[in-house]
């Protein structure tokens, strides 16, 4: 099964196995946000339990 390329740029797999994600928001209209939203907007978070089984099969994980 291929990996979908749009996956492989969005996630990252930990060494636990546990995928994580950036948060949104993050890319334009930053000048009305504080500086805190914008340093917690840019960190990992990992992914929501129920999101895990369509990211896995994007990135073809077993």
């Amino acid at each position: 099964m291929k990996v979908k390329c749009s996956a492989k740029k969005r996630f990252k797999v930990t060494a636990s196995g546990k995928i994580k994600r950036k948060h949104a928001y993050k890319s334009h209209k930053l000048g009305h946000k504080s500086k805190k939203q914008k340093r917690v907007l840019g960190s990992f978070v990992v992914i929501a339990r129920s999101d895990e089984t369509n990211v896995k099969l994007a990135l073809a994980m077993k």
